[in-house]
């Protein structure tokens, strides 16, 4: 069973990775696609009230998105990255209303909440 869970477990995380790196790199490959795409009321006008320029906007996104993928595979505080990640893509589904991107985010947001909630093994047993 424990066995079963560990490899459950890297399949999910894998899974997420290959997303969120597919999609981090992409922004920096193809960021005018990603501009006309990726366009939410809010996070732009925050953007620019920051004056921040809109294609920087979009590697920003990218190296978040990279960034996401890096703490989940290497197990660098997957919890704080999974929350980060679950809040930016309600906020595609809020900012873009439902449509074919919102509902895959729907899937990588189940996906986010199970590794949130996945059980963590101690790594010391100090009680026997």
């Amino acid at each position: 069973m424990l066995k079963s869970l560990k490899y459950s477990y890297l399949a999910l995380k894998l899974g997420l990775v290959i997303v969120f790196l597919w999609l981090g790199i992409d922004k920096f490959i193809h960021p005018s696609y990603w501009l006309n795409v990726w366009n939410f009321p809010l996070v732009i006008n925050l953007a620019n009230y920051f004056k921040i320029p809109s294609d920087q906007l979009v590697y920003i996104n990218g190296v978040f998105e990279i960034l996401v993928a890096i703490g989940l595979i290497a197990g660098i505080f997957p919890k704080f990255f999974s929350i980060l990640a679950i809040l930016f893509l309600i906020n595609t589904f809020v900012s873009n209303g439902l449509n074919e991107v919102t509902v895959a985010n729907l899937g990588l947001i189940g996906g986010l909440v199970a590794v949130l909630f996945w059980p963590v093994r101690p790594r010391f047993d100090l009680v026997k």
